[in-house]
């Protein structure tokens, strides 16, 4: 696990992650923020919808560790990270994450499919999970191949539909903080569930 982390920053007036630190516009400290999965739940666990998308995004990652999938990191996204509630007035609806993940024991995503198909289907895990999930293997992607994916989803999600810029997440994907974040969260719904 890395351990250079730092702090999710505020939202904008606009209600998005900044992309870059406004006062240091080259600086490292920009999108995606390498930041902690505890650090993730407590900042925007915030309501019992929030807690909710939480809880299942902290529930698909217990079934990548089932099989294997512990060497990686993931990119979290989409309006879960806004201030869609004041922005848009609504709740968000999910996450939005890529894993990018070394295979266990050189597997290839095939057999990783074959072993658990509904882990790997977007309409699955948002439904399970509340988690628009898609996947980019390290290992075995040809670097060309890799780039590409990172090119991808980077121009993807640095922006808003409506062409604003904004700033998107990145956690590790092993088991370190899971157990920490599970504890926080449990302890925010029963804090909420006594006022």
């Amino acid at each position: 696990m890395s351990t250079d982390t730092v702090a999710i920053p505020p939202w904008t007036a606009q209600g998005v992650l900044p992309p870059t630190d406004s006062e240091a516009p080259a600086s490292v400290n920009r999108s995606p923020y390498h930041v902690s999965l505890v650090d993730f739940v407590l900042h925007f666990g915030r309501t019992e919808r929030r807690r909710a998308i939480v809880s299942g995004l902290l529930d698909f990652r217990a079934a990548l560790h089932a099989i294997g999938l512990v060497d990686g990191f993931q990119w979290i996204d989409g309006s879960f990270l806004e201030n869609i509630e004041a922005v848009e007035e609504r709740d968000p609806h999910d996450v939005d994450l890529v894993t990018f993940f070394h295979s266990p024991d050189g597997a290839d995503q095939a057999s990783l499919l074959r072993a658990s198909p509904r882990l790997f289907d977007p309409d699955a895990t948002r439904e399970r999970y509340r988690v628009d999930a898609y996947f980019v293997q390290l290992n075995t992607t040809a670097p060309e191949t890799l780039v590409s994916q990172c090119t991808y989803w980077n121009s993807l999600w640095s922006h808003r539909r409506n062409g604003q810029w904004k700033g998107y997440l990145r956690v590790d994907l092993d088991l370190a903080d899971d157990r920490a974040a599970v504890t926080n969260l449990d302890l925010m719904s029963n804090e909420r569930v006594k006022a």
